[in-house]
């Protein structure tokens, strides 16, 4: 399995903050971000941050996950 996290507004306009989806071989972050923009649109446009297992990736990042892998999805942010 892999799970899916969203965060803050992210997770707002998904309207949940996590899904768990059934792992395959060579999936990769972007086969996943490309899936789940399908299904929530609205959500993805805000999406600027992306990490898997803690490390924050960009479409450079082309690696296959691990069975077991957590995708992180976000949107900047600022604090104060």
């Amino acid at each position: 399995m892999i799970d899916i996290l969203f965060f803050g507004p992210v997770a707002e306009r998904a309207k949940t903050r996590q899904i768990r989806l059934d792992y395959r071989e060579g999936l990769r972050w972007q086969d996943v971000r490309d899936t789940l923009q399908t299904r929530h649109p609205e959500a993805f446009e805000i999406v600027s941050i992306v990490a898997v297992n803690g490390q924050r990736v960009g479409e450079q990042d082309t690696a296959s996950l691990p069975d077991g892998a957590e995708v992180v999805f976000m949107s900047a942010f600022s604090g104060g």
